[in-house]
């Protein structure tokens, strides 16, 4: 009895595993013919994507002279170019003996011409108008990379937003024959910044219209370490202290926000309606933004005596040396 009980459950094992088994494999192999069609479609979307992708001319220059026609037999076709390329700084290349024919003339930038100059096809030379920002200025980059000037373009902002170096800068048709700009500062920055346009005719401004300062003077166009591409002083401290250096310290007595936040904690760097391009009209406003009585401000709270209804409204009239001070904690004198 018990040994017919025991078969009676093996048979039973069989009749309800096997069928689960054969679902399990068919259902295995079903999932493994989906991922491999998924891997064949897209091993053959890359082929498709290598096909149609645009020609990167960033690459290694071909170092073969006989590819190579030289700048006169370009001139005899683009003359009016050729003109403007004698004026420029770009005719020094001509002068390179330490690097072969592919870095000199009109080949240097545009490659060798050999072809083109031969059938007139203007899809068999580099032309800078065709590449994607990103492909124009890595091959400006091939020279202009090694001064600290421009080896941050690559990651700056403007190559991230799209902008290059030829919509800066143009090597045949310059308006202004200093660094070959498009524009003269500060029109050439406006054409995009116009945000920061109003700030300069504001009645406290730098003198950027004028044209005593550029927007270069304080920032590189080019990309930098610091935010918004500032520059700094030759002391890595903020830019501004290049003019103003009487309140770069070092102090006994810091005021934090100098050396946390920047100058920029209370002065409105472009322009502003307040004097001294305060961020306030008022001094007392601007001060308590930070000396005020809350639980997370690190900075001390104004005495319970300074009434701001009456005379404790100006607080520079005693802290005269609200950028740091050498003999006073709470920057009563210098």
């Amino acid at each position: 009895m018990r040994r017919q009980t025991w078969w009676i459950r093996v048979a039973s094992f069989i009749v309800v595993a096997v069928p689960l088994g054969a679902a399990g494999f068919r259902q295995d192999a079903a999932q493994n013919n989906v991922q491999t069609s998924a891997s064949d479609s897209r091993k053959a979307k890359d082929k498709k994507d290598e096909k149609t992708a645009p020609q990167s001319y960033t690459a290694s220059r071909p170092t073969d002279p006989s590819q190579y026609v030289g700048t006169d037999t370009c001139k005899t076709c683009h003359e009016d170019i050729g003109k403007t390329y004698d004026r420029g700084p770009h005719w020094k290349t001509m002068l390179d003996k330490h690097h072969g024919v592919e870095s000199q003339g009109c080949e240097a930038c545009h490659g060798p011409g050999k072809e083109h100059a031969e059938s007139g096809d203007v899809t068999k030379i580099v032309r800078f108008k065709t590449l994607s920002r990103q492909e124009s200025s890595k091959r400006c980059l091939e020279c202009h990379q090694f001064g600290e000037e421009h080896s941050n373009f690559l990651r700056s902002a403007h190559l991230k937003n799209n902008v290059g170096c030829i919509d800066c800068h143009s090597v045949h048709a310059p308006k202004v024959r200093a660094n070959l700009m498009k524009a003269s500062q500060p029109q050439l920055c406006y054409s995009c910044h116009l945000e920061v346009k109003p700030d300069f005719s504001k009645p406290y401004h730098h003198r950027v219209n004028e044209g005593l300062i550029t927007c270069s003077n304080c920032h590189n166009p080019h990309g930098g370490f610091l935010t918004r591409q500032l520059r700094a002083s030759a002391a890595q401290d903020a830019i501004c202290f290049t003019c103003h250096t009487d309140k770069a310290g070092p102090f006994v007595f810091e005021h934090a926000p100098v050396k946390t936040d920047g100058c920029v904690s209370c002065h409105a760097p472009h322009g502003s309606s307040n004097p001294r391009l305060l961020r306030r009209s008022n001094v007392n406003l601007l001060c308590l933004e930070c000396h005020t009585l809350t639980v997370d401000s690190a900075a001390p709270a104004i005495p319970s005596f300074h009434n701001q209804a009456q005379k404790y409204q100006a607080c520079t009239m005693c802290h005269v040396a609200v950028h740091g001070s050498n003999s006073d904690h709470t920057f009563f004198k210098f």
